[in-house]
């Protein structure tokens, strides 16, 4: 059974969802590759007690790292790539060239970017932290604004 809720951020409103009482999703408003609404469950913030708390302390600054439990559902080596998402570093970054070696699979840049992009807890899972080679930003399903905030706001370099 899934449930969502929707809480406001510094980069618009979020919408959580669970399944069975596991963050499951964390989708932006417009984000590519967000699922239809139908597909959240019902309304009830009560399964995200956690998840509101520490996303409220990682906008105030006070977390860098997620210790949240997730069920991501995706192919096996979508999962292997969103695990590796979750090992850069707060405030670092990271190339899909550099993630695909560090999974083992150099010349998997490409495949590694498509997982990347399908993502469903961004932030959380901070697919923000990857960039193009020549260190350039390149595709954010929450658009490219947003990924150069997120990175902006990691290296305190914010301005808002």
């Amino acid at each position: 059974m899934k449930q969502h809720t929707i809480i406001d951020s510094p980069y618009g409103p979020l919408t959580l969802v669970a399944d069975e009482g596991v963050l499951c999703g964390l989708y932006m408003a417009g984000q590519r590759h967000r699922p239809p609404e139908e597909t959240f469950g019902e309304r009830d913030a009560s399964p995200f007690g956690e998840a509101t708390d520490q996303l409220t302390a990682y906008f105030t600054g006070e977390l860098r790292e997620f210790t949240l439990e997730l069920r991501l559902h995706g192919t096996p080596f979508q999962r292997g790539v969103w695990d590796g998402l979750r090992r850069i570093p707060y405030g670092e970054t990271r190339s899909y060239g550099e993630l695909a070696a560090d999974l083992g699979n150099p010349g998997a840049s490409r495949a590694v970017g498509l997982a990347n992009g399908r993502n469903p807890v961004g932030i959380i899972v901070p697919c923000h932290r990857v960039i193009g080679a020549g260190g350039g930003l390149t595709g954010y399903g929450g658009g490219l604004d947003r990924k150069r905030r997120l990175l902006d706001f990691e290296r305190g370099t914010a301005l808002f």
